[in-house]
């Protein structure tokens, strides 16, 4: 009996060691738990980072003299999937958030859901959306693809859930680097954001499974929007290691890149003040003693030209840099996600379309005044150039006076071109894609390369998800087409 009674005691015994050797044997850097608010941290500062220069090349700001970039010159090719990694992240987030039962952060898992799904539709097109996310739940490895259509109604589907589950949650939202855990503020970026979905659909206005028109209207009138450039959807910079502004100290501003000569060139033909808080002056002008506000003391490359010959201009002093505040100041400006001035210009848009009875007029002029004061605020070397006297004097501008646009296709120019304008490292690729949606403001090109529509698939959706991409392709543009000059469903 002894026997017996020793060996239960060392079996209880080694089990409970084995059991606390597992507790004391856990990697702390892979954690089977945690609270989301560690997540969404990381996740915020992620999706509200600077997306850099590419878009930039694409939609005329700035140029590159030491080769040829094949955003400047429309010949890009593939883009990738990375975004589906860090839609992982927000998956974990929302399971984390199931399991302490706390709707916020689930609320703003869809509405990062829905950001990252729309940029990924607008890239490439068709694709995986209802099986995306599922390879470690359901063992889908090779998801298959989702119509455009489809994944756009999934996102305003979203985005509407989120801003339901807050709309019922006043609890402060722990780890959120962009409200401060407002819920409040949320919701009216969050109903912002889908107002610029449901915009960026003004081709598929007929289509009553969307409803966009009506669905617009719904959301305009009844739900919280932006107010105010207090309710900015922004990421801040503050001087501290990691946390500085995204292009700060960057060697790709070197000796090789300088402004593009049409947006040098519509600046100045609108006499717009923030042209001296976006670019450099010249060599030339520097050292001739010209004033910050001396609009001839500014000029850029052409973007269609050979990159050399832009290179020997650039050699004689004559083209303007970034201005250098982007690269030597550590905090320099908040990163907009979605700020004031864009919605009211979606809302401008959405009035000359007759969407909402309220007047564009007012929301455009909204829109010059709080771009003036976001940069009154932010750029501050360069204040008096943009406050409220210089914006109410700038609206009167023959060229950019609102009561001057006579049809509703010069209205609808003219507030592309003031959402245009303020887009200088701010929003991506954003603008790019309203050129695609509306022709507005016009691109110069060399008569062949064309703006491109859409990027082609990565290689390894071939290597790895090849019968599902290739459907995609042949139900979306014909077998074997996938190219970036073909039309995907949202520009039809």
């Amino acid at each position: 009996m002894k026997k017996y009674i020793l060996s239960a005691i060392l079996f209880v015994w080694g089990f409970s060691s084995c059991s606390d050797l597992e507790e004391l044997n856990l990697n702390p850097n892979n954690v089977p738990e945690t609270h989301p608010q560690l997540l969404l941290t990381d996740i915020e500062w992620n999706a509200f980072q600077v997306e850099g220069v590419s878009p930039m090349f694409a939609s005329r700001m700035v140029v590159q003299t030491d080769g040829e970039n094949a955003n400047q010159y429309y010949n890009w090719n593939r883009a990738g999937f990375g975004d589906y990694a860090k839609l992982r992240n927000i998956t974990k987030m929302m399971e984390e958030a199931e399991r302490i039962g706390n709707t916020a952060y689930t609320a703003l898992g869809k509405f990062f859901r829905a950001y990252y799904f729309y940029n990924l539709t607008l890239t490439f097109g068709d694709i995986p959306y209802s099986d995306a996310l599922q390879g470690e739940t359901d063992e889908i490895y090779a998801p298959a693809y989702d119509t455009q259509k489809d994944i756009f109604k999934g996102i305003l589907q979203e985005l509407e859930d989120a801003d339901a589950l807050l709309a019922n949650n006043n609890s402060i939202i722990a780890g959120d680097i962009i409200y401060n855990g407002s819920t409040s503020q949320w919701r009216k970026c969050i109903n912002s954001f889908r107002l610029k979905v449901l915009i960026t659909l003004s081709k598929k206005e007929s289509d009553s499974d969307l409803n966009v028109k009506s669905t617009f209207a719904g959301i305009y009138n009844n739900s919280p929007i932006l107010e105010s450039n207090d309710d900015n959807g922004q990421l801040i910079f503050i001087d501290e290691l990691g946390s500085r502004y995204t292009e700060y100290n960057s060697s790709s501003y070197g000796s090789a890149r300088y402004m593009d000569s049409t947006y040098v060139k519509r600046l100045q033909d609108l006499s717009d003040p923030r042209l001296f808080i976006f670019c450099g002056q010249t060599r030339n002008a520097k050292e001739a003693g010209l004033a910050i506000n001396d609009f001839s003391a500014y000029e850029g490359g052409d973007p269609i030209a050979p990159y050399n010959e832009v290179n020997l201009k650039a050699a004689a002093g004559k083209v303007s840099k970034v201005n250098l505040r982007y690269t030597t100041d550590p905090t320099t400006e908040p990163h907009v996600f979605l700020g004031y001035t864009e919605l009211q210009l979606i809302l401008a848009e959405a009035a000359v379309r007759g969407w909402i009875s309220t007047s564009a007029k007012d929301h455009y002029e909204n829109a010059v005044k709080a771009s003036f004061e976001f940069y009154n605020a932010h750029a501050t070397d360069f204040a008096e150039y943009v406050n409220a006297d210089a914006a109410n004097e700038y609206l009167q501008v023959q060229l950019v006076d609102f009561s001057n646009a006579s049809s509703n296709e010069e209205q609808l120019k003219r507030i592309m071109l003031q959402k245009y304008i303020p887009s200088f490292l701010q929003g991506g690729w954003r603008m790019y894609f309203d050129h695609l949606r509306t022709g507005y403001p016009e691109f110069r090109i060399d008569g062949t390369n064309t703006p491109p529509l859409r990027w082609m698939y990565p290689t390894s959706e071939y290597q790895q998800n090849s019968e599902h991409v290739s459907a995609a392709i042949t139900t979306q543009f014909g077998e074997g087409k996938d190219k970036i000059r073909e039309t995907s469903w949202w520009l039809k």
